[in-house]
């Protein structure tokens, strides 16, 4: 399972109105392959994964989920850049800005429903 460091947790809980869900996954794209997405979504799908951070709660799809186990999202803030951290220890490759990755070639297939980009592993 995903999980939160506390300036993440305080970063999410500052940022966001009570209402506001906050989704956290997997797209297409970036200079790996797969990037890592986090933004305000107005809606819940029945599918999403919810964790409960106490005043935040993070949705994320199936998915996405496949591609973020074990996976520690951090805030960081510093002179060079601030912005959220993702340690994926599933990832075999990283972009040098720290936002896109590639998977594990020999993972197995995600959940039944699919996968959220075009470069999921077989």
């Amino acid at each position: 399972m995903i999980t939160f460091t506390d300036a993440a947790i305080k970063k999410l809980e500052s940022a966001l109105e009570p209402e506001d869900i906050v989704r956290v996954g997997v797209v297409g794209g970036g200079c790996s392959g797969l990037s890592y997405a986090i933004e305000v979504d107005e809606k819940s799908s029945p599918d999403d994964i919810i964790i409960d951070l106490g005043k935040v709660k993070v949705h994320l799809n199936p998915a996405s989920n496949f591609f973020l186990r074990e996976t520690v999202v951090d805030y960081v803030e510093s002179l060079h850049q601030s912005g959220f951290k993702f340690e994926n220890p599933k990832a075999v490759k990283s972009c040098a800005c720290g936002t896109s990755f590639k998977a594990e070639k020999d993972s197995p297939a995600p959940p039944e429903g699919g996968c959220v980009t075009a470069g999921c592993p077989t």
